[in-house]
């Protein structure tokens, strides 16, 4: 339901949606808790892509499923895993990406980054230059003192269609 109200939010003329989508926190039993929760959300994204797509929505839409970092590579005493920062995945669809594109890799375990790491700066400078806000921009804060939108942060031309 939230997917298709975002759908057509999007249709509407909104410019920005955001959405949740449950909880996946999961430091115990992770393997229930993604066994009933992923295959849902599977659905529901591909759909979402879809429909935006024979709309002719896609490409004028970027769709973001992100976290604010990964899990560990092991399972944790409670068969969950706990938070891990260096490690986690992003799925990137429509305005102006490349379709069917993998960017970067980890190691065997899921641990460490092993090729092409995408940093926060560098995937926040690219997700800002797809949506026309340029993020190399200084913005005055109260203080009358210049702060970039993105401090370091390089658009990541291989991500772009």
């Amino acid at each position: 339901q939230r997917m298709l109200l975002a759908r057509r939010l999007v249709e509407a003329g909104v410019r920005f949606v955001s959405l949740t989508y449950g909880s996946w926190d999961h430091h115990d039993n992770i393997k229930r808790a993604n066994g009933t929760q992923m295959p849902n959300f599977d659905k529901a994204y591909a759909a979402l892509i879809r429909d935006l797509d024979e709309r002719g929505l896609l490409a004028s839409t970027l769709v973001v499923v992100n976290t604010e970092f990964g899990r560990t590579p092991k399972i944790n005493g409670t068969a969950g895993r706990d938070h891990w920062p260096k490690v986690f995945s992003i799925a990137l669809a429509g305005g102006g990406v490349k379709r069917g594109y993998v960017h970067g890799s980890s190691d065997a375990t899921g641990g460490e980054p092993d090729s092409d790491p995408l940093t926060v700066e560098d995937y926040a400078a690219t997700i800002f230059n797809q949506v026309g806000i340029n993020p190399g921009k200084a913005i005055m804060t109260p203080g009358s003192r210049p702060q970039l939108i993105v401090k370091d942060g390089h658009v990541v031309k291989e991500l772009l269609a």
